[in-house]
This record gives C-alpha cells, structure tokens and sequence, in this order.
C-alpha cells in the first residue's frame, strides 16, 4: 500500500528534546494513520544551525518543499504560533489539505468501526 505524504506541523517546544519527542509522537500516529509522515523538526536540526542566518533560511526553504510535496498538512498538538499559521498559510496556497490530528484520527477510527 502507497502511504501518501503527509507534513507534521505543530507549535514546537523551545525546548530540542522536548521537540524532538513530541515530533516522533505525533509521526508515529500520522503513520498508523495510514500516511508517510514528513517532520522537518525531527531531522533538518540534525545537521543545520538555525543561529547562523543562511542556515536558518536553508532551513526555511527545505521545509517548504517538503510541504509542496505533501499530500496533507497536520496540524498537531492544540497550540497554533506564527509558524503553523505559516504553513496553513502555504498550504492554502497550493491548495493542500490541511487537518488536525484528532481529525486524522477520527477519520480511521470510523474507517475501522464501518469495517467491523
């Protein structure tokens, strides 16, 4: 079965480990949710510096290609900054769906109980 993409957005912990787990929380539900999932925060820190200004620009740029080519945005966790506001934003644009994970998860749920 082809999992389509599916792009990981919430509004991050300040904190990289705190980040980095909740990331690989809501990853782990998108993916049992039948998608790909795509999270720039798990991974683009790994080996790029957001203090140094092309780096954090790179970092920009990066993640909204993978946004492009994302089938959905999720919206994750029940806090909405500037970023995720951003790449509601984008995705508007390119008239890609964008939901929450609860909606993700509501929608497999009823998948499964109609399968029953």
């Amino acid at each position: 079965m082809k999992r389509p993409l599916a792009y990981i957005t919430a509004a991050w912990s300040g904190d990289p480990c705190e980040a980095t787990e909740q990331a690989a929380k809501y990853c782990r539900a998108v993916y049992e949710a039948g998608f790909s999932p795509i999270c720039p925060t798990l991974f683009l820190p790994l080996f790029l510096r957001d203090e140094i200004p092309q780096e954090h620009k790179d970092c920009i740029d990066m993640a909204r290609e993978y946004l492009r080519r994302a089938r959905v945005l999720v919206v994750c966790g029940s806090t909405v900054d500037e970023s995720v506001k951003n790449d509601i934003a984008v995705a508007a644009r390119l008239n890609i769906t964008a939901t929450t994970l609860a909606g993700i998860l509501d929608v497999k749920r009823q998948g499964q109980e109609h399968d029953a």
